[in-house]
């Protein structure tokens, strides 16, 4: 019984994917921005790892490039694309249109970020190959908290983009309204500046930002340094934000255009 209720809803959310992928790929300043952006940006970080000691943290620039790029791809290729995705749905009254057929709200907003999910995911694949390759980069000690944690920032930024698009109200805001994540993410989860390089209460601070647990996990992944008392409460944490994401989109999210 549950196998006949799912095949119908595995075929239209793939149905779904597959437009949404059409749609993407016909929008070449987003296929540019996810594209470019979570490769570039990791290079400018560079300079600013040689004053500082790596080693004694279990880092090398190779790994703290990558765990850059992973969290730049979660907020370029997954966060922000999604936010101008949903707004533009909304406000092209594509979302309304989709609620009277079969789908179901769930449904509609998986399918939606379920393109830029799997990019996110492919480029985080991507990016260890060629960093492991070619700037020294180890392969991951602890693979599977590796891929918890790009599992956890993926379906943190998907949930997240629908709550960000729920209080923005045109595809040209969408940038703005993205923006306190992107920075906040980007200052104080591990991203652009290593959590380890932070003064210890700030560190502790900001372990509880959104993307910190998922940082964290791929970060630890790679390093092996991170106990299994650590690893649990990265994971409490993000469960925690994630819920309260899914929450406040089904309370909140916007079906109809902001007018």
């Amino acid at each position: 019984m549950n196998t006949l209720v799912l095949a119908p809803a595995g075929r239209r959310l793939r149905a779904l994917a597959r437009a949404e992928l059409t749609l993407l790929g016909r929008n070449r300043s987003a296929v540019a921005t996810a594209l470019l952006v979570p490769l570039a940006l990791p290079f400018s970080v560079r300079p600013a790892l040689d004053g500082m000691n790596l080693e004694r943290s279990g880092l090398n620039a190779g790994t703290v490039m990558l765990t850059a790029a992973i969290g730049f791809s979660f907020l370029f290729s997954v966060y922000t694309g999604l936010v101008g995705a949903f707004v533009a749905r909304r406000e092209e009254l594509v979302l309304k249109r989709l609620r009277t057929g079969e789908l179901g709200d769930t449904e509609i907003l998986a399918g939606t970020a379920l393109p830029a999910a799997c990019l996110g995911l492919a480029q985080s694949l991507v990016l260890t190959l060629g960093c492991v390759l070619f700037l020294d980069a180890k392969a991951p000690r602890a693979p599977y908290l590796t891929v918890l944690g790009v599992l956890a920032g993926l379906a943190l930024c998907a949930a997240l983009a629908a709550l960000t698009a729920s209080f923005t109200r045109t595809v040209e805001s969408a940038q703005v309204t993205a923006l306190p994540l992107v920075f906040v993410s980007m200052m104080g989860s591990g991203i652009a500046i290593p959590a380890a390089a932070l003064p210890d209460r700030l560190a502790s601070v900001c372990a509880l930002l959104p993307l910190s647990p998922a940082v964290r996990l791929v970060s630890g992944g790679f390093t092996g340094r991170l106990g299994a008392t650590e690893a649990l409460a990265s994971v409490a944490i993000a469960l925690a934000w994630l819920v309260a994401a899914v929450f406040a989109v089904r309370r909140w999210f916007r079906w109809e255009p902001r007018r």
